[in-house]
């Protein structure tokens, strides 16, 4: 375990925020930061990696759509217990899992384009086909369709928890 007074190691290279997200999740997974426990804030995270604060919120954000922790207002960010943690298995999945809870809150809406393969690889640090599968089991759920030339976009009639029957 890491003790306060201990210096993380320094971090290089790109996509910094990828190498916090993973220094958490290890912590996570070690019980360094135990089930239903706060994270620390985003502003002691920045200080200890020395990097900006948006960094950090990307690896936070990570963390909160791969499943490990929730972000409560006015509480900060919680450790989940591991079997909710357990519900996502292979990267495609937990994509996959992101672009439907955006089209079951209504963030993404019938006939909205889905963000393209490109920025869905830089945002989830992932390869093509690894995206192509997400879209691929999205389409099979009849979530989305795919428009050749223009891209992916939300099926028509889609259901979402706040459209009127």
């Amino acid at each position: 375990m890491r003790t306060p007074d201990q210096p993380a190691k320094p971090l290089t290279g790109w996509r910094i925020y990828a190498q916090i997200a993973e220094r958490l999740r290890h912590r996570i997974t070690s019980g360094e930061y135990d089930s239903g426990s706060t994270l620390p804030s985003e502003a002691v995270l920045s200080a200890e990696f020395y990097v900006a604060r948006n960094t950090v919120r990307r690896a936070l954000t990570a963390l909160e759509e791969s499943g490990l922790i929730l972000t409560v207002p006015s509480k900060g960010r919680i450790v989940l217990p591991a079997a909710q943690e357990a519900e996502v298995s292979y990267r495609y999945q937990e994509i996959a899992k992101s672009l439907r809870g955006r089209i079951e809150r209504g963030e993404l809406g019938p006939g909205d384009a889905l963000p393209s393969e490109a920025e869905l690889r830089w945002l989830f640090s992932a390869a093509r086909s690894t995206v192509r599968q997400a879209f691929a089991e999205l389409e099979s759920e009849g979530l989305i369709v795919s428009r050749h030339g223009k891209g992916r976009f939300v099926r028509d009639g889609t259901k979402t928890p706040c459209a009127k029957p």
